[in-house]
Formats: C-alpha cells, sequence, structure tokens
C-alpha cells in the first residue's frame, strides 16, 4: 500500500511539473481602465524576435474560468499552443484574457431554468465591460511593430463561443479567421463579417447546454449572406465539443492559413 501511495505521489508530481512548465510560458498581465481590470495571459513565441512580424491570436474562455485568479482561463485551449512542436511550427502571440466572475463576454441574458438554456443576445446594448476591455487589448496589442495585423485569428468555446460571434461583429475588419465552439450569437450581425472572416464553427450534437441550434442559425445566417463555413457537428458529443475540436489535425494548419481578406 505505501509503495502504491509513492507512486501515486511520483506521477502526481511529474504531472504537476508538466503542467506548470506549459503555463508558465505564458505571462500573467493586466490592463486597468480607470475602474476597470482586466488579467489575461500571453504567451510570445519561442525565440521571440522584436524584429520580426508574428500573427495573434485571442481566445475566449468559457464560464465557468470567470474569475480572478488568472490561471483558469488557461485550462481548455492553454496547452494547445504551448507545446515546443506547435511553437515551433505555428510561432504567434498568444491571448488568453480572463472575463470576471460576475459578467459575460458577449451581451445576452442568459435563462438557466431550463436546460439547454436559453439565450437573448442584445448587440444593441453594446459591449460588456470584458468585451469593451478585451477590444482594448487587442488594439493594444496590434499597436505593436511585431504584430502582423493580417494573421489575427479569434476563437472561443460555450461564453467565449459566444463572445467570437458577437466580436467578430464588433471588429468585422479585424480577423482572417475564427474558430467558434460551442457558442452562439445573434444572426442578424452576421452580414457586417461574413464576406470578411472565414469561419470554422463546432458544437456537439448531444449539448444540453448550449442548444446545437444555436451554432445552426448562425451557420444558416452565414449561408444566407453567400459565404461557406466550415461546421463540424459530432454526433457523439455533449457540451465538451472543445475536445475533438482541439484534436483535429487540420484546425490549427486552417487557422494559420488565412490572411485577412479586406484590411
Amino acid at each position: 500500500m505505501k509503495a502504491k501511495y509513492i507512486l501515486f505521489s511520483i506521477v502526481l508530481l511529474v504531472s504537476t511539473m508538466v503542467t506548470a512548465q506549459w503555463q508558465s510560458k505564458y505571462e500573467q498581465k493586466t490592463l486597468v481602465d480607470g475602474a476597470d481590470t482586466l488579467r489575461y495571459r500571453i504567451m510570445y513565441p519561442k525565440n521571440f524576435d522584436q524584429g520580426k512580424k508574428y500573427p495573434v491570436i485571442l481566445f475566449l474562455h468559457g464560464a465557468g474560468e470567470r474569475g480572478s485568479d488568472n490561471e483558469s482561463q488557461l485550462v481548455h485551449g492553454g496547452k494547445l499552443f504551448a507545446t515546443d512542436y506547435l511553437q515551433e511550427r505555428f510561432p504567434a502571440i498568444v491571448i488568453f484574457p480572463q472575463c470576471s466572475k460576475e459578467s459575460y463576454w458577449s451581451n445576452v441574458d442568459v435563462d438557466r431554468s431550463t436546460y439547454p438554456i436559453k439565450l437573448n443576445f442584445n448587440y444593441d446594448g453594446g459591449p460588456t465591460t470584458p468585451l469593451r476591455m478585451v477590444m482594448e487589448l487587442l488594439d493594444n496589442t496590434l499597436k505593436e511593430p511585431y504584430s502582423d495585423d493580417d494573421r489575427v485569428y479569434l476563437m472561443g468555446l460555450s461564453m467565449g463561443g459566444m463572445g467570437t460571434f458577437e466580436l467578430l461583429s464588433r471588429r468585422p475588419k479585424t480577423f482572417a479567421a475564427a474558430v467558434p465552439i460551442c457558442g452562439g450569437g445573434d444572426p442578424n450581425s452576421v452580414s457586417t463579417y461574413a464576406e470578411n472572416t472565414p469561419l470554422w464553427v463546432f458544437h456537439g450534437a448531444q449539448d444540453n447546454v448550449v442548444n446545437p441550434l444555436q451554432s445552426m442559425e448562425m451557420v444558416s445566417a452565414l449561408l444566407k449572406a453567400g459565404v461557406f463555413p466550415k461546421f463540424t457537428m459530432y454526433d457523439f458529443a455533449n457540451h465538451n465539443s472543445w475536445d475533438p475540436a482541439f484534436a483535429e489535425p487540420d484546425l490549427l494548419p486552417w487557422l494559420f492559413s488565412h490572411r485577412r481578406k479586406n484590411p
């Protein structure tokens, strides 16, 4: 029994060290604007050279990772970009902001009295404070000479997928490509960015948190706008469709293959 305990402790220690190793690649930073604070993590490319230009990836986490620890937002997706292999193949500046516990990336009323949850998007009400600060953070990043304005990519899951759709509508000429996962949005907003930004939309058919019809409505609106998004519906997946999405071998090659169409 004692030997098993020691072995378990060693495995746990090694696992913790490996996790800490990739998480440490993301620097902890904050953006302060008056009384508002946005915490975020940022990872610069391996062998970062300020004389070169790099793509920028903005990743919006889900509702479960909200808070103020400036760490939880890396749980889903952080490791995707931090492995040595992917850093060498796709060097990029990767930003993971963290939404405060009491707020949301998207301006949406969420009714959790039944599941899947009911969503009522209100883009006309303006961006939430966290999303407004994300836009400010992105603007600041793109002012840096080492940021490639033509290769800015947006990803998000669940609440972050909703934020992805809304941010596209508020910055329709910024992003070279976007990946909303198990999210949703206002179908009436897609005309502002449809022709500028290729999308790969993911959802799980068995999602009992965010109805897969939310993504289907956005894809349908994009088709009506005359564009042809990639759309992957996993028949086996519930809400955590980000796991098979991250495992797609073509995900990052597809993302990085795009450059901004109408700067």
